[in-house]
């Protein structure tokens, strides 16, 4: 669960960035916010486990992490654990952009949720569930429910708007955040996912849909897959989306996913009342790479972007 650190021209190796004995037993994504002395990472799971894809019979053993992790940010040491329930596997997290500010948010894959991350009046950190994505009964899946699968989120550079991707129900979700601990959803699009109609899914129970969603088609293509990684326009008012997770997990829940190649997408957001709508018009296809089909995952901005910059 620790750091490799490397020079920031050559790439050299220099060493690992944590200090003392202690270090928590996994990771995968940080943030830091040096203004309050602070690095908090998060956790996915073992290796050697999720590598070979999500099998059900490793949840309740302790193989998929449970915990942010906070640092010293000037003395590199580990400091605090906590605990945002068993199998959560919190994955990506997000300082809000204003650099006083003292909370973010981290998105939990398994359990489907986003939690509020915030320093106490004590001075330490604590979290709190402000964002829970309903599982959905089925049949013909893995399991008898199917959690959203939250795979990544990020914040606007305003601070305003929360978005993130549920790669399993196959959809972009926008809230508005101006009252951190009361998001309020205001925009959500479908762009694919385990439970479109006529795919091998059945919905039995949705406590949010009163019918399964339509196959998203554009520009004649039936995308295989489910929204995964966003990237937000410096203005806020482009969101793209790319549709490969991690390619054993693509092809055990996506196998067409495999075969044809990821894409990009372009989601239209309304940025003052809220709303997200498909740009018909934009569509990367990385099934027809020379090399291809290739499953493109992050996107970058050159010179920042609200994933990747902090003040």
């Amino acid at each position: 669960g620790g750091f490799i650190l490397l020079d920031a021209e050559t790439f050299e190796i220099k060493g690992t960035w944590e200090k003392g004995d202690e270090v928590p037993p996994m990771g995968y994504d940080f943030w830091y916010q040096p203004r309050h002395n602070v690095l908090i990472s998060t956790e996915w799971g073992i290796p050697k486990v999720l590598g070979y894809g999500f099998d059900p019979n490793d949840l309740g053993k302790g193989r998929y992490g449970r915990r942010l992790n906070v640092w010293d940010w000037s003395t590199h040491r580990y400091v605090q654990a906590i605990d945002v329930g068993e199998d959560s596997a919190p994955l990506e997290i997000r300082f809000l952009h204003n650099p006083n500010a003292s909370e973010g948010f981290v998105g939990c894959t398994i359990s489907s949720a986003i939690h509020r991350f915030y320093k106490t009046e004590r001075g330490d950190w604590a979290a709190e569930k402000v964002i829970q994505v309903p599982s959905k009964k089925v049949q013909n899946w893995l399991l008898p429910e199917m959690p959203g699968f939250i795979t990544d989120i990020l914040i606007s550079l305003d601070d305003r708007f929360l978005y993130f991707s549920n790669w399993m129900h196959g959809d972009v979700r926008q809230y508005d955040i101006s009252d951190t601990r009361r998001p309020r959803l205001v925009g959500q699009v479908f762009v694919g996912g385990s439970i479109s109609k006529g795919g091998p899914v059945r919905v039995c129970e949705d406590q949010e849909l009163q019918s399964q969603p339509e196959p998203f088609v554009i520009q004649g293509k039936k995308v295989p897959g489910g929204p995964q990684m966003i990237q937000l326009s410096l203005d806020g008012k482009r969101l793209y989306v790319t549709t490969s997770l991690y390619s054993a997990w693509d092809r055990q829940f996506y196998p067409d996913l495999i075969r044809e190649g990821s894409v990009m997408l372009q989601l239209d957001v309304d940025t003052e009342r809220g709303g997200l709508r498909v740009n018909p018009k934009f569509l990367v296809d990385f099934g027809k790479e020379p090399c291809g089909p290739c499953l493109a995952h992050e996107m970058r901005y050159p010179g920042g972007d609200c994933t990747s910059d902090i003040w």
